[in-house]
């Protein structure tokens, strides 16, 4: 039986499904501090676990806005909701550490970097300027970083790099969208971009020269390696190809961003929603003609597999080529 809307009421919320790392808890912890309401909530083996304690149209509310509007990288499998004593609780809502055990918890999948953190790279007053690895509760490494679950910085390869304080402090801060993110780095405190004996904007720098001189560059991305050349260039598709022992099979593209596909391929604007999502994937389109992709990239086919730029570093690499449609392939 429902409380009446005065009284307060206090429950248990189990939520099961791709629910950590996600933004899971920051978006709990400020929908329940905007509503007044006290408890908890963490992660551990089987999902999100939260306590909340308040009057029942706001736990309601709460629990009604989880299954409406869950963040968007969240897949909820089930959210169940069960009484417990009403008790007196500790003022305000927080975020607790993590407790292992259980089997059902699953952590999202590595999602393509956001607008808002591209926007950083690119912007000379940013302190992310520039540096390949910024990521939020929206985007950025997931599975790939995993060491074990339940998914926080402590179990991930992002455990090596203790935050500095301006990262620390974004990370505390419910207001912030990299409140509780676990991949949260910056130039001061995160991993450091290599290339051969080259570091930072050193080496990307020279990734850059050697793609644009018809060099085949190891990319470490999302997931694993990929093969990179200069998609236009046929005397460096060829050496892939002959490295790959890839006769024929095509290749697919990345490029920087939408008016770069759609100068190449015709795209609806389903598609294009597709290609521009977190999951970004390699979509196969139809080619408009006289591209300029070497024609050893999909020998004979008048279709090409195409994907955006997973991860910041992606996109500075592929920056030179902005305004002329230079490609990558990946292999």
């Amino acid at each position: 039986m429902a409380e009446p809307d005065g009284l307060n009421r206090s429950v248990r919320v189990r939520v099961r499904g791709i629910v950590q790392g996600v933004g899971f808890r920051p978006a709990v912890c400020r929908a329940a501090r905007t509503l007044g309401l006290q408890g908890d909530v963490r992660n551990d083996g089987d999902g999100v676990l939260i306590h909340a304690t308040g009057p029942a149209a706001s736990v309601a509310a709460l629990i009604a806005g989880l299954r409406r509007a869950p963040p968007p990288l969240a897949r909820i499998a089930s959210l169940d909701v069960s009484p417990l004593d009403v008790r007196p609780a500790a003022a305000g809502f927080s975020i607790l550490d993590s407790t292992c055990g259980g089997a059902g918890s699953t952590a999202t999948p590595d999602a393509a970097t956001c607008a808002a953190c591209a926007a950083e790279i690119a912007d000379p007053a940013d302190r992310r300027f520039r540096y390949p690895f910024p990521s939020c509760t929206a985007c950025g490494p997931r599975f790939t970083i995993l060491d074990a679950m339940p998914f926080d910085r402590a179990r991930t390869t992002m455990a090596r790099f203790p935050l500095c304080a301006a990262c620390a402090a974004e990370y505390d801060d419910p207001a912030d969208r990299r409140f509780h993110a676990e991949a949260i780095a910056c130039p001061a405190c995160g991993p450091p971009l290599a290339f051969g004996d080259r570091r930072g904007e050193a080496a990307l720098q020279a990734a850059i020269a050697l793609l644009a001189g018809g060099g085949i560059l190891a990319v470490k991305g999302l997931g694993g390696y990929q093969l990179a050349c200069d998609a236009a260039d046929a005397a460096a598709v060829a050496r892939l190809r002959e490295r790959k022992r890839r006769a024929t099979k095509p290749f697919a593209v990345m490029l920087r961003d939408l008016p770069a596909v759609r100068a190449l391929c015709r795209v609806s604007a389903a598609k294009a929603a597709l290609l521009a999502s977190a999951v970004a994937p390699i979509l196969l389109l139809l080619r408009r003609g006289g591209d300029g992709v070497a024609a050893g990239v999909a020998p004979g086919l008048d279709w090409l597999g195409v994907m955006l730029p997973t991860t910041p570093l992606h996109l500075l690499l592929l920056e030179p080529c902005a305004g002329r449609a230079l490609l990558r392939s990946i292999g």
